[in-house]
């Protein structure tokens, strides 16, 4: 069956089916496998970042031809929505993790969610991974073993006696220990780990070892010791079946010094073995200019005035003086791998021009305080909004003309691809998944160097675009049918985990490893 996986074209399926192609949909729907996605963040229920993103769109994009559901901790903003939780099993602690219960809900469109109940250690205010000022819980490394020892309780079937998952697919270091313990158990389920952010590598101390219930090779080289500590996302790495990142170029540069954030050897032996792979995240079928109902107005490739009726409310929003030049956004988290440090050294390039820029995010204290001085500075030609909200960054990406994403390295990325659908031509840095998914003055505009002379090149080139219309509007037709959409993007995943699950089963069984090893079932 892999053989003949290998070379289904899945876009074609995608289609209106012919008779024939009606066949092959059935014959690979009865051959829907069980995957269960491990993931720190829901979009659905609550978002960080690009990850929340991932997990709601790549499941529903997989669920035509798989049983895919998902397991997320127990934050508030999950037990407090509009979906009723039965709960299904009771899990007992384990060393010094508490013990916990898991619920079961299902999402409007019928995604089956499982959560982790334990309030001790989700019910708080704030982020998945901090409270409200943006500090870390000193506890994450509980929090998190938590969820990574109920993410192999489920894989193991103790759980959900009519629904045990033929493959676990965890997601950045939040959910590294589960492919560990499940390893530790002895479990033949295949799991994938996927990096989304090297940078974040989920790191404590090497004594809580005990208070992990972790087995003595936990703490090797060849298991999550890192540097003198033990790295959650190392354990993802390390004792996964498969590692994938969000982009093919990203998968290259993890395995060099500059971007390997001292796991670079690791990463390459991996490589080497034909265990790492890049997959490039597509975005969600929502991204449409012509039926997004948050937009002000819609518009398509053929008539422009929605686009500037979205304009004139981001100029109103962030206090922007009308002009005839072009108009800049910026929608990010203010941290320092998005570069953001460049702005003030373009700023008067781009206002010198007639451009103006509206940038909306929040982050870190120092670069917020140097974002809000540019505004204050540039008034009326500068706006800027601390916060995330969905509405207005999609009215931003409508009513723009450029965003500018000059980060020191991007993993994927989603903005370049929302703005792109949207007519908005990105100005980015040539890295990771931006690399992937701009042609440079085709679909957007790349720069070589994390240097401002670097970007305001890049900057004077867009510029001269804008003002040659009809070589503008071309561009921005093109920008808004390059994006991939995940219908497209999943199916080398699809291609995956059909592969791994056939591995394992043509595998020898073997032994699981007992209490001399340190784990105690």
């Amino acid at each position: 069956m892999g053989k003949a996986l290998a070379g289904t074209d899945f876009n074609e399926l995608i289609k209106p089916a012919s008779a024939s192609g009606r066949a092959r949909v059935e014959s690979l729907t009865k051959n829907r496998k069980k995957i269960l996605f491990v993931t720190s963040e829901l979009a659905d229920l609550i978002k960080a970042g690009g990850l929340g993103d991932v997990s709601a769109a790549l499941p529903r994009a997989l669920g035509r031809f798989h049983s895919v559901r998902i397991l997320i901790p127990g934050y508030p903003q999950v037990t407090g929505s509009d979906h009723p939780i039965e709960v299904i099993c009771d899990l007992d602690g384990y060393a010094g993790l508490p013990a916990c219960q898991i619920g079961r809900m299902q999402l409007s469109d019928g995604l089956t969610v499982y959560v982790v109940l334990c309030p001790e250690l989700y019910d708080r205010e704030g982020t998945p991974y901090g409270d409200t000022h943006g500090r870390d819980w000193p506890d994450n490394h509980i929090r998190f073993a938590r969820f990574g020892l109920a993410a192999a309780a489920l894989a193991s079937g103790e759980v959900c006696a009519d629904w045990q998952p033929d493959l676990v697919h965890a997601h950045d270091w939040p959910a590294g220990l589960a492919p560990a313990y499940m390893a530790w158990q002895g479990q033949q389920t295949p799991s994938i780990f996927t990096i989304h952010n090297l940078a974040y590598q989920g790191l404590c101390d090497l004594e809580s070892i005990p208070e992990l219930g972790l087995p003595e090779d936990a703490a090797s080289a060849e298991g999550m010791e890192f540097y003198g500590k033990l790295s959650f996302l190392k354990a993802g790495i390390n004792y996964a079946d498969h590692i994938t990142t969000v982009s093919q170029t990203y998968a290259r540069e993890i395995t060099t010094a500059d971007f390997g954030c001292g796991m670079d050897g690791l990463l390459d032996l991996k490589a080497r073995r034909g265990q790492l792979s890049g997959i490039a995240n597509g975005i969600d079928e929502c991204w449409h200019p012509e039926s997004d109902n948050r937009l002000i107005q819609g518009f398509t490739q053929h008539e422009w005035d929605g686009k500037r009726a979205n304009m004139r409310y981001v100029e109103e929003t962030f206090g922007l003086e009308p002009s005839g030049g072009p108009l800049f956004v910026i929608i990010s988290r203010l941290v320092y791998q998005k570069g953001l440090d460049l702005i003030p050294q373009i700023a008067e390039h781009i206002v010198a021009a007639g451009g103006r820029l509206a940038i909306l995010g929040q982050g870190e204290e120092q670069i917020e305080e140097m974002i809000a001085e540019l505004a204050s500075r540039y008034s009326g030609r500068i706006g800027f909004h601390r916060g995330f909200n969905e509405t207005d960054a999609r009215r931003m990406f409508a009513g723009s003309d450029f965003l500018l994403m000059p980060s020191r390295y991007e993993p994927c990325g989603l903005s370049q691809s929302y703005a792109q659908c949207f007519g908005s031509l990105p100005i980015a840095r040539r890295t990771g998944g931006l690399a992937d998914t701009i042609e440079d003055g085709v679909t957007g505009f790349l720069f070589e160097d994390g240097t401002a002379a670097s970007f305001s090149a890049a900057i004077e080139r867009a510029l001269h675009v804008y003002r040659h219309p009809d070589l503008l509007d071309a561009m921005r037709c093109r920008a808004m049918v390059a994006p991939r959409y995940w219908r497209h993007a999943a199916k080398p995943y699809d291609k995956l985990y059909r592969n791994l699950i056939n591995q394992s089963l043509a595998a020898p069984v073997a032994a699981a490893r007992g209490p001399e090893h340190g784990w105690q079932a």
